[in-house]
């Protein structure tokens, strides 16, 4: 019998382990059992926010908008962009051109502390004059304060239909 406590009791402390260092893992992750499911406005606003983030022309508050767990796969890089240091390297070279975007095309899915705005959107560069259309999805998740990019994936558009 006493074998068979200590059994359970490692047990319950290897589950307890698991358990703390996923709370460790998983960044501001809202409470347990709370759901924010946002507004269609509201998750549109995101891209607005991210947008204005690209007028400072500061890498570091356009990264700010990614949650810590995220990946940006670029509309000009072939490497997928997984810390902030890589991230914001991107930006520092997108900036440049001064972009600034425009949705044309949206589509909204709402979760419970998730979403997802996919479509398309163009994209005009101050510096050069380019204007290039691309295909967009943002997924985001709520981190218990704010809205997180979490996947970011941009592609050109295909020259032909």
């Amino acid at each position: 019998m006493r074998s068979f406590a200590l059994a359970v009791l490692t047990l319950v402390l290897a589950l307890a382990g698991c358990a703390a260092d996923h709370a460790a893992s998983s960044s501001a992750s809202p409470p347990a059992g709370s759901c924010k499911v946002a507004t269609n406005g509201e998750i549109a606003a995101l891209f607005d926010r991210w947008n204005e983030s690209l007028q400072t022309g500061d890498p570091h508050k356009v990264v700010a908008n990614y949650a810590e767990r995220s990946i940006l796969l670029a509309t000009i890089s072939n490497k997928p962009r997984l810390t902030v240091t890589d991230k914001e390297d991107y930006f520092h070279y997108f900036l440049q051109d001064r972009p600034s975007g425009k949705i044309d095309f949206r589509f909204l899915e709402l979760g419970c502390n998730s979403a997802v705005d996919a479509g398309v959107y163009t994209f005009t560069f101050a510096r050069t004059g380019v204007v290039v259309k691309a295909r967009y999805t943002y997924t985001y998740r709520w981190d218990g304060t704010q809205w997180l990019i979490t996947s970011h994936h941009s592609s050109a558009m295909p020259e032909k239909e």
